[in-house]
């Protein structure tokens, strides 16, 4: 029998990529499904379970302290007290990335003698492992006795547990099936307490040469205030709390002036590194926060850029990584890859972009010129691509044993027709497309400001012939749907299109691909019932045959899709039908406390319909829908900055009155109210550099 992906909607997860720890909601770690403390993709201890005076306590609640750390608290209770009170609370605190610590405390009139017990074990897994849902064979412990504790060691990977709070040793027991920690005799007088602190470390064998670790420095962004909508506000400040904790550094990117180069890892637990399209999607939608994000996510792929034909890698001269990882790994159902792992084809297009844009936002001349080498070798790595295909469109020509489906939707059915049927690649996805001329357009602006106006020229006709080749094979009539055509989400072998509307059009809205025509077309759709849920963007319209509402991309609702929408729908002038998008996805954030899952239900939102639930397995912080709020938040103003022209365009999309401290623009931070009452101007403007003006016509 097939194992099955362990499920993550009632657990606890703290995190300080690159170390997380996930937990049951009573605390104690039992071996079981996804549980455990982890490091760099390996798990260092699945079990840590508390006995007091030989039972388990009671659990009574779970508080987070902050993405890293989490308490939770039980009882012990005693059955011949004449009261029912508990009088010994146990608080556990879990701390990603360092460890634990347990409080013991008598709140009764009498003294308790306790015996604790700590029963610790491992398997010493690999992520992948355990998110195929396999538990490895459980590794022999070592005793320890200076300081006290117990170690293990496999040929993968190593970890040790320490107490290191002063008072009584404890006794250590090793052995194959694990080992314990036990106080024999824990005397606490009525109000007294009892503190035992552990550390946890470990990771991988060998250690894996330039992988990313956790950053010494602070966060490369600025800290917004939003004031107005206070859903929007939570979703902004939440979010940036868990990028916080999401966040790498590039080992190899310190050398300049000392500033590390930080990239948001993907999610947790499952993408917890450096992923190309995850990390670059943060760092665009984080832009208006500042370039220091970008900078550290461009060179860290810029590093790693393909620069050989290697078929397992499926790496290629200017191709950008799909995935870093410390090892080789298996994921079963015959798909292993290499610890660089370059099978994507939208991370190469979407970095150029990255680099366009942190240079229309303000990115330092310096890194501009340094990074526009790389950038230009990913063009070519686009164009040369287009090239092998006949019908000169992006597309993915997977290894057997890759990946099957390489843009964002990379599950196994990720692409079907209106009958639910698996269409298989190659394809040409139609927001691949998008990014693919979204980039040269970019580039070709970049290369001009550079002086070199005949590569310029020539990007700019390859654009414009990709966006012909795009018109007249993407549109799909539909006589009965909310408009009369729909960009079709893939076009397969013999330039067929594959029919049923799916949100992938929505991603084409910021790229310029699309004429106004289209634009209006798309947006349309994207405001119709069977693609927008009234929480958030669908993947796939409920209408279809093989629609699932908690199907990964068969009809769930993905927090970053609904949001690149948004900045879509904005850009295009769409008012409805963003305010619409934003709305239902804010409604959505206040039912998950703001911490937006990778992905959600797409069920239906009514008068009083329930809450949206998260898809089971979800990462969940995740960056991407992490950093959606920034997004969502520069949408609704309406921001996009013109280097060239030293212009700030603003075009706020109605929503409410907004004002938002904190932006920043070439390095310096700047503040922006819409809408604001009091004001005789509809745009006010405060703090910009001294070079830049403000172009709010319009608004």
């Amino acid at each position: 029998m097939r194992a099955l992906q362990p499920l993550l909607h009632d657990v606890v997860i703290c995190v300080a990529a690159p170390a997380f720890a996930a937990s049951p909601r009573d605390g104690q770690l039992r071996g079981l499904r996804a549980e455990g403390f982890y490091g760099h993709d390996r798990r260092l201890l699945h079990t840590a379970c508390l006995l007091v005076d030989g039972r388990e306590p009671e659990p009574i609640g779970v508080q987070p302290l902050g993405p890293g750390q989490v308490r939770f608290t039980s009882v012990h209770r005693y059955p011949h007290d004449r009261t029912n009170d508990p009088t010994v609370i146990i608080e556990r605190v879990r701390t990603a990335g360092a460890g634990e610590s347990l409080l013991l405390r008598n709140v009764g009139t009498v003294a308790r003698r306790l015996h604790v017990e700590l029963a610790l074990a491992t398997d010493l897994a690999d992520i992948a492992d355990v998110k195929r849902g396999l538990t490895g064979t459980t590794v022999r412990s070592t005793a320890v006795l200076d300081p006290p504790g117990l170690d293990w060691r496999s040929r993968a990977g190593r970890a040790h547990v320490r107490v290191t709070e002063s008072g009584p040793a404890p006794e250590v027991t090793d052995g194959p099936e694990g080992g314990t920690l036990t106080w024999p005799r824990v005397l606490l007088r009525p109000g007294e307490s009892r503190q035992i602190r552990l550390t946890v470390s470990g990771g991988t064998v060998p250690d894996p040469p330039g992988h990313p670790r956790a950053p010494a420095s602070p966060p490369p962004w600025s800290e917004p205030v939003v004031h107005g909508d206070r859903r929007l506000s939570a979703l902004v400040r939440r979010g940036l709390a868990d990028l916080r904790a999401l966040r790498l550094a590039d080992p190899e990117g310190t050398a300049r002036d000392g500033v590390e180069d930080q990239f948001i890892a993907a999610g947790c637990p499952w993408y917890l590194t450096l992923f190309g399209r995850d990390s670059i999607w943060s760092a665009r939608m984080l832009l208006p926060l500042g370039t220091d994000l970008a900078r550290g996510t461009l060179w860290a792929l810029a590093r790693r850029q393909g620069s050989a034909h290697d078929v397992f890698r499926e790496e290629a001269p200017g191709r950008i990584l799909h995935e870093l990882r410390p090892a080789e790994a298996d994921h079963g159902n015959g798909l292993r890859l290499p610890s660089h792992y370059y099978g994507s084809v939208d991370a190469t297009p979407l970095f150029v972009t990255l680099l366009v844009e942190a240079w229309h936002w303000g990115l330092p001349d310096a890194d501009v010129d340094a990074l526009l080498p790389y950038a230009e070798r990913g063009m070519q790595w686009v164009e040369e691509t287009t090239n092998r295909d006949e019908d000169g469109l992006l597309r993915y020509y997977p290894r057997p044993g890759g990946l099957r489906h390489q843009s964002w939707k990379d599950s196994e059915d990720a692409v079907r027709d209106a009958a639910g049927r698996r269409i298989e690649p190659p394809l040409a996805l139609c927001e691949v497309q998008g990014y693919a001329y979204q980039a040269a357009v970019g580039l070709a602006g970049l290369m001009a400001s550079h002086g070199r106006q005949q590569e310029a020229q020539r990007l700019t006709s390859w654009a414009q012939a990709l966006r012909k080749r795009f018109a007249d094979t993407f549109w799909l009539p539909s006589p009965d749907g909310p408009a009369s055509r729909y960009v079709a989400i893939a076009v397969g072998r013999g330039l067929e299109p594959v029919s049923g509307p799916a949100s992938n059009m929505g991603q084409l809205l910021s790229t310029g691909i699309l004429d106004e025509s289209g634009c209006r077309d798309v947006a349309a759709w994207l405001a119709a019932p069977e693609l927008n849920s009234g929480w958030g963007l669908r993947s796939r319209s409920a209408l279809l045959r093989g629609f699932n509402p908690l199907s990964y991309h068969g009809g769930s609702v993905w927090t970053h899709d609904t949001a690149i929408a948004v900045q879509g729908l904005c850009a295009a002038g769409c008012a409805a039908e963003a305010s619409a998008l934003a709305e239902g996805l804010l409604e959505a954030a206040a039912h998950f406390d703001y911490r937006m899952p990778e992905l959600y239900g797409g069920d239906s939102r009514g008068e009083g319909s329930p809450a949206p639930l998260a898809y089971p397995a979800a990462c969940r912080p995740q960056g991407w829908s992490a950093a959606s709020g920034v997004a969502v938040l520069s949408a609704l103003l309406g921001l996009a900055p013109d280097v060239s022209r030293r212009v700030l365009h603003i075009r706020p999309t109605p929503f409410g009155p907004l004002r938002v401290e904190g932006l920043r623009l070439a390095g310096r931070e700047f503040s922006v109210g819409v809408g604001v009452a009091g004001s005789d101007a509809p745009v006010v403007v405060r703090g910009l550099p001294p070079d830049w003006t403000v172009d709010s016509t319009g608004a």
